[in-house]
């Protein structure tokens, strides 16, 4: 079973690998209930117990997917993190405490939960982070018990930086991995210094970490590494971590050199973020159930060396940083 960590001040305990379910909206490729239950029940089978999801995904299927399975197979003890900030009537200009909650409210309905475990914003526009009403109407739904706990998805150090020093996040969910490691330096420090607690996304750079994937991979036109891959619909770095497809595919390739004989590529790579003590979680998405339990595994191996970790630093910094796109 995978080992849990207290989420920062929350008291919550979540598994040091967790489920991303952005694939359970149809968002990667038409998927099915009986594929969705299958990947969910194999993450409970390997004690992945913190699942993240969010509302604009599959416009409320993975959400439901999730609600669904969960009333079919309690007693589990799960902690299910959902978003909100990207729906048609917020995005990007219409936020407001009553529009936010109704989307919160339907939510819950579809999660089928009497209150939300933890609710972050989905990478809202970083004015609204800066004008800061978000957070004053996150607080209201906290004491309302529509919320247990909420924090914030964002894209940039400079947004990271911001929830930390002006906002009473309980949660921030940031990119970070051997392929982009700014958040490491900057974020994690003072992160963990205020107790709030990391959950990783991108932690095998939608792919580029996971050792399978070739320069002739086709992707669905409903997958954002085909429609993103240059930043056309959303931020850059929400795909491949910002660098283009095929360099980063050789910058991979050039990283196993760095590794040490009998430790796979992707296994280093989780390996790598679970060695910071700040990190909570790494949520990994999975599209078949195998995926789950073989990135469950990087739980069970011994932290990579200071020598090791010194030397991927000087990996990402001399190889790497110079060719990531967008802010960082």
């Amino acid at each position: 079973m995978v080992p849990q960590r207290i989420l920062g001040s929350t008291g919550l305990r979540v598994s040091e690998i967790g489920l991303g379910a952005w694939q359970l909206g149809g968002d990667w490729g038409p998927i099915t209930e009986d594929r969705a239950w299958g990947i969910l029940q194999a993450a409970d089978q390997a004690g992945v117990n913190f699942w993240d999801t969010a509302d604009v995904y599959g416009g409320g299927q993975s959400e439901e997917f999730i609600g669904s399975f969960k009333q079919a197979h309690p007693g589990i003890d799960r902690v299910i993190a959902t978003k909100a900030g990207r729906s048609s009537d917020l995005y990007p200009d219409g936020y407001s405490e009553k529009a936010l909650r109704d989307s919160i409210e339907q939510s819950r309905d579809r999660l089928q939960v009497e209150r939300v475990d933890l609710l972050q914003l989905h990478c809202i526009p970083h004015k609204e982070i800066q004008r800061g009403r978000v957070f004053e109407w996150l607080q209201v739904f906290q004491q309302e018990g529509l919320i247990a706990h909420y924090g914030a998805s964002v894209e940039t150090v400079e947004e990271a930086i911001f929830c930390l020093q002006h906002t009473s996040v309980e949660s921030l969910q940031i990119i970070i991995n051997v392929l982009r490691q700014d958040m490491a330096e900057q974020v994690l420090p003072q992160a963990a210094e205020q107790q709030v607690g990391i959950i990783v996304r991108l932690g095998l750079a939608s792919g580029l970490l996971s050792g399978t994937m070739t320069k002739n991979r086709q992707f669905s036109a409903q997958d954002h590494r085909n429609y993103n891959r240059d930043g056309q619909a959303f931020h850059v770095g929400e795909t491949f971590s910002g660098l283009p497809f095929e360099l980063g595919l050789d910058l991979a390739e050039q990283l196993k050199n760095e590794l040490p004989e009998g430790i796979s590529l992707p296994k280093a790579s989780l390996r790598w973020l679970l060695d910071f003590e700040a990190v909570s979680t790494v949520i990994t998405g999975a599209s078949q159930p195998q995926q789950i339990l073989r990135n469950a595994e990087a739980s069970a191996l011994p932290e990579l060396s200071a020598d090791l970790h010194i030397k991927l630093a000087d990996f990402y910094h001399s190889q790497v940083r110079q060719h990531i796109r967008g802010v960082i």
